[in-house]
C-alpha cells in the first residue's frame, strides 16, 4: 500500500474518533488501534495473493472514501419505504449509521433483541465483546481489518434458545454518496432451538461513486435455524466489498443466498465452519451484471466434523464487457467422515466481450465421504433458441425468456414472499414488453 493511503487512514481515524461508538471501552479501543496497525502493515490485496489474483482493488486504494459522520436528515420515511420489503422487521442504517425513526421493528416476543451494534456496545457491551475482540491475525484480508477499525455502526440481532421470529428480518443499508466510505457490522447470535429469517439489502440513494465495506458474523446455536439472504442493488459506480462468517454447531442450519445485481466493483466473501456433527448449510448465489461490471464471490465452507452436509449452487449471467469470478472451496478434514458436499457453479455469457473465472476446489482428507463439484461456462443453447423460434418466438424474445428461466432456478428457491416478489421483479425488468406478456 502506498504510503499516501496509509497516511490517509491514520489521519481518518483521528478525525473521526469523536464518534466512533464505544470510544470508553478499553477493549475496543485496542482492537480498533490493533487492526489499523495491521491494515497499515498489510494494505489491500494485491494481484499477486492468490485469493484476488482476478480482481484488482487498485482505485479502491487510489482514492479517498471519507466516513460519514451521522445524518438524520438526508433520506426520508417515504424513500425508504420504496426500497424495503413488505411484511418485514427493519432495521435501517444510513451510510453506516443506525437511524431507529427510519426502523420498525413493532413488539418483540421475548428472548429476541434488534438493535444497532452501537446502541449495543452503550447499553451492554459485555455481550459483543467476545464477537467484536478477534486478534488481527483472524482476519481474512486488508479490508475486514479496515473494517474493526473503522465500524461505526451494524445490526446487533440476538435469539436466546427457544426463541422465534415469524416475520422476516430487514437489515436496510442506504448509501447516500459521494465519496463517502460505510464500515459496518452486524452481528447474529441464533440460540439453541431459535429460528430467525434475515434480509441483507444494499441499496444507493444517488448514482455517485462510495465505499461499502461490511462484515456479517453468525452464530448458529444447537438445533438451530438461520436463513440469511443478501440483496445488493448498489449504485454503478460504487465500491461494494463483503464479507460473511458463520459458525454452526450440532444439528443447525444456515441457509445463505447472495443476490448480487449492483455495484461497479463487487466481492463477497463467505465462509462457513459446519463446526459439530449434523450440522447442515445451502449456498445459492446469482449475478446478473454488463456494461463492465465486476463481480467476484469466494466461498469456504469447512466441514470439520462428521455427518455433516454442504449444498451450494452459483449462477451467473453476464452481459456486455462484465467480467465475473467465483471461487468455491469445500475442505473435508480428517475428523469429518459421512461428510455430504456438493458444489456447482454455472454461467451464461450473453456477450464476446464477457468474461468469467471459475474455480470449484474439493479438498478432502477424510476416506468415507459423499462429495462431488463442478463448474460450467456458455451461451444460450442453440437448439433451444430454435425450439422457440419454431413456436412463433421472435429470436431476442426467445433469448430473453430463456435466460429468465436460467436465473429463476434460483430466485425460485427463496422462500420469503415479499424477497422473491422483488426479485422477480427486477429480473422481469430487465426483459423486453413483449416477452413479459408471454410468462
Amino acid at each position: 500500500m502506498s504510503a499516501t493511503a496509509a497516511d490517509f487512514y491514520r489521519d481518518e481515524f483521528v478525525r473521526v474518533d469523536a464518534f466512533l461508538p464505544g470510544r470508553r471501552l478499553p477493549w475496543l479501543r485496542r482492537v480498533r488501534e490493533l487492526a489499523l496497525a495491521y491494515f497499515a502493515d498489510t494494505g489491500f490485496p494485491t494481484l499477486r495473493q492468490e485469493d484476488w489474483k482476478y480482481t484488482s482493488v487498485a482505485m479502491i486504494e487510489k482514492s479517498r472514501f471519507a466516513l460519514a459522520a451521522p445524518d438524520v436528515d438526508s433520506i426520508t420515511p417515504r424513500q425508504i419505504g420504496g426500497w424495503s420489503l413488505p411484511g418485514t422487521l427493519r432495521l435501517v442504517f444510513v451510510n453506516g449509521h443506525y437511524r431507529p425513526g427510519l426502523s420498525s421493528v413493532g413488539d418483540l416476543p421475548a428472548g429476541v433483541t434488534l438493535t444497532g451494534l452501537a446502541e449495543q456496545l452503550e447499553c451492554a457491551p459485555e455481550r459483543v465483546e467476545a464477537l467484536l475482540g478477534a486478534a488481527p491475525a483472524a482476519y481474512a484480508s486488508g479490508f475486514a481489518a479496515l473494517n474493526a477499525a473503522f465500524m461505526t455502526d451494524g445490526a446487533y440481532v440476538e435469539l436466546a434458545d427457544g426463541a422465534a421470529l415469524d416475520a422476516p428480518v430487514e437489515l436496510l443499508f442506504v448509501a447516500t454518496g459521494p465519496d463517502l466510505a460505510a464500515h459496518t457490522r452486524n452481528l447474529v447470535v441464533a440460540g439453541a432451538g431459535s429460528r430467525i429469517s434475515l434480509i441483507e439489502h444494499h441499496v444507493a440513494a444517488g448514482e455517485g461513486a462510495y465505499f461499502s465495506n461490511t462484515v456479517t458474523g453468525i452464530v448458529v446455536g444447537h438445533d438451530a435455524e438461520v436463513v440469511h439472504h443478501k440483496l445488493q442493488q448498489e449504485s454503478r459506480k460504487a465500491f461494494h466489498i463483503a464479507a460473511v462468517q458463520a459458525d454452526l454447531q450440532g444439528g443447525s442450519r444456515l441457509t445463505s443466498r447472495s443476490f448480487a445485481l449492483g455495484g461497479g466493483l463487487v466481492r463477497v466473501d463467505i465462509g462457513v465452519g459446519l463446526n459439530a456433527e449434523r450440522a447442515a448449510c445451502t449456498l445459492d448465489g446469482l449475478y446478473m451484471i454488463d456494461g463492465r461490471q465486476h463481480v467476484d464471490h469466494h466461498t469456504r465452507i469447512d466441514h470439520a466434523r462428521p455427518l455433516c452436509t454442504s449444498r451450494e449452487l452459483y449462477k451467473g449471467v453476464l452481459a456486455g464487457a462484465s467480467r465475473a469470478v467465483f471461487n468455491g472451496k469445500v475442505i473435508v478434514h480428517a475428523d469429518a467422515q459421512h461428510s455430504d458436499a456438493y458444489q456447482a457453479n454455472r454461467n451464461l455469457l450473453l456477450s464476446d466481450n464477457a468474461e468469467v473465472d471459475s474455480k470449484p476446489q474439493l479438498e478432502i482428507y477424510a476416506d468415507d465421504v459423499k462429495c462431488s463439484h463442478g463448474a460450467t461456462v456458455g451461451q444460450l443453447d442453440p437448439e433451444q433458441v430454435f425450439y422457440l423460434r419454431s413456436r412463433g418466438v421472435d429470436d431476442a424474445s426467445a433469448r430473453a425468456l430463456l435466460t429468465f428461466a436460467f436465473a429463476e432456478e434460483v430466485v425460485e428457491r427463496v422462500d420469503i414472499e415479499p424477497l422473491r416478489a422483488r426479485l422477480e421483479t427486477l429480473l422481469m425488468g430487465q426483459l423486453p414488453e413483449r416477452v413479459k406478456e408471454l410468462l
